[in-house]
């Protein structure tokens, strides 16, 4: 699976802090399926709950949000498009710890699809199909917008 890694990625180009202090940001997966087919092809598909974890968060929360949803529509547009997923695609919890932090929880619902085709030896290659546009999110505009 490639978009935990990318949500990492996207998240810590927003708050750089996070690269200095990288136990402060978890990424993990609840709730997986795999969605297959009865056809003859072994392609299949992930299904996930991606959930992020940001702990003893100092910065303003609109800085990792306004990432997810830059991430969402280059990576996950469903998230941002469709209106049965734009209210409960991407969820999140905040504890409050004190005047100045917070831990954030955050989840989003992912799919990454995987072609599997066997060539006339009987060799297969697995193939991840790309969702995004290509995005370089150590280049990202909002990396300088946070202290």
């Amino acid at each position: 699976m490639n978009k935990p890694d990318s949500v990492r990625a996207a998240i810590v180009a927003a708050y750089p802090a996070l690269a200095s202090e990288p136990e402060k940001l978890t990424v993990f997966i609840d709730s997986g399926s795999i969605a297959a087919t009865g056809t003859v092809s072994a392609s299949f598909e992930y299904r996930y709950q991606l959930h992020i974890l940001v702990l003893d968060f100092a910065g303003d929360a609109d800085v990792v949000m306004i990432a997810l949803i830059e991430w969402a529509r280059a990576n996950q547009p469903d998230l941002v498009t469709n209106a049965d997923q734009r209210g409960s695609g991407m969820t999140f919890e905040a504890d409050i710890l004190n005047n100045a932090t917070c831990d954030l929880s955050i989840k989003m619902q992912l799919t990454e699809s995987v072609i599997v085709r066997t060539n006339a030896a009987g060799e297969r290659t697995i193939t991840h199909i790309d969702d995004s546009l290509e995005t370089d999110w150590t280049a990202c505009p909002w990396q300088n917008s946070t202290p």
